[in-house]
């Protein structure tokens, strides 16, 4: 948290760690069947809150750096950069799309196999 931050302890990762702890620890145990499974997957969605809260701000500079070596602003030019063939189809691209789909994987499924 930043000093100049408005919003005092406990902040807004550390609540969405609460809710997901005491998910999984009080709630998970004590249901089963369509509600044990909503129960899960809100553990999940949790999970990867958390993890863009901590992650995010330093994917997003390095996303941005990566889209501007290619010469566009976002993800939408980069599509239409790519439609229109004005950004070159090599080792950058393919490097710049791996390393956005490996962040994205990171928030979503941090145990997801890497290759590479």
């Amino acid at each position: 948290m930043s000093p100049s931050s408005p919003h005092d302890v406990p902040t807004a990762a550390q609540l969405v760690a609460a809710v997901r702890d005491f998910l999984q620890t009080d709630v998970l145990p004590a249901v089963d069947g369509r509600t044990r499974y909503h129960t899960r997957v809100a553990i999940n969605v949790l999970g990867m809150v958390e993890r863009e809260i901590e992650l995010g701000p330093g994917q997003a500079g390095e996303h941005a750096a990566r889209l501007a070596a290619l010469g566009v602003d976002d993800d939408a030019e980069l599509a239409a950069a790519i439609r229109e063939g004005r950004v070159e189809d090599g080792e950058a691209l393919i490097s710049a799309l791996e390393q956005a789909v490996l962040a994205k994987l990171a928030v979503a499924d941090p145990d997801y196999p890497a290759t590479g």
